[in-house]
């Protein structure tokens, strides 16, 4: 049986634990607030952006764009956004797995015709350990704090590989953003476009000024430059949730913790006291004796 000073050395510690993980807790819940007003000014303008070049494509049946072209697949590119930092569940594990899929699903292809936009240490980490090379353009956005500009130059580089027929498709793996306790894991085509069938078809009657070609022309690059800071900005949100979610779990495990200790504790303590009371009294019949 421990001893009361082996307890309390283990309750010291556990409250020690405690006040860490409550205070991350806390740091992410704020984090996670400022994120959801992120997501919440940003998903209309996105989801209408989107509405309106999947309505302008199949208003014009004649359209036929370099993006949406379809060839066989003879090289890819795989963007993949994880954390920096740990204690966040199993949010980077789900990331590193659905990669290793991925992967492997090319690997007919040959490694060097598989180019990885590792974008957050955690992956980047991975990546190495697969014997892979991450992409310069990956290395240089901050996984927690997502930006327009930095999704942007990632999003031109690989807009211009896919033009030039450098690379044949693009793939994103990221965890989409639902609620607190859920994030969705995704596997997701980034190019070529896919067909949207469940899109209403325009009406006749628009007048399109100038022409939908032209305007499809300088509308799909924004969509897909939009496109990739929402993924990445779905995958900073989710890092927070999943982190808040992992530290309340933690906090509440170390108060569950505290009680069973400080009940250990005090029953100890408590028996410790009745034997001393014990010896005392048998000491004094003793000498009465």
């Amino acid at each position: 049986m421990a001893s009361l000073k082996e307890i309390k050395s283990r309750i010291q510690s556990v409250r020690s634990t405690h006040k860490i993980t409550s205070a991350m807790m806390m740091i992410s819940s704020s984090k996670l607030r400022k994120m959801q007003r992120l997501i919440q000014n940003l998903s209309p303008y996105e989801e209408r952006m989107a509405h309106l070049m999947k309505t302008l494509m199949q208003a014009d049946h004649d359209f036929v764009s370099p993006f949406t072209r379809r060839r066989e697949v003879k090289r890819v590119a795989i963007v993949a956004f994880s954390s920096n930092t740990g204690l966040v569940g199993r949010f980077n594990d789900n990331i590193i797995e659905t990669l290793k899929t991925t992967v492997d699903s090319y690997a007919h292809l040959g490694k060097e015709n598989i180019l990885l936009y590792p974008i957050g240490n955690k992956i980047q980490n991975a990546v190495k350990k697969l014997q892979l090379t991450g992409q310069a353009e990956a290395q240089r956005v901050v996984a927690d704090h997502p930006s327009y500009d930095s999704a942007r130059q990632v999003a031109e580089k690989l807009l211009s590989l896919f033009l030039a027929e450098e690379i044949d498709k693009v793939e994103l793996i990221y965890h989409h953003y639902q609620s607190k306790s859920r994030q969705i894991l995704t596997r997701e085509t980034f190019l070529p476009i896919e067909p949207d069938t469940q899109t209403e078809e325009t009406s006749t009657d628009y007048i399109f000024e100038p022409d939908k070609q032209t305007l499809l022309d300088e509308i799909i690059p924004k969509v897909l430059k939009l496109r990739l800071y929402f993924v990445h900005a779905n995958s900073a949100i989710s890092e927070q949730a999943a982190r808040t979610v992992a530290m309340q779990i933690a906090t509440d495990n170390a108060n569950e913790l505290l009680d069973e200790l400080t009940l250990q504790y005090n029953k100890l303590r408590q028996q410790t006291i009745t034997n001393e009371l014990l010896d005392i009294v048998g000491g004094s019949f003793g000498k009465e004796g």
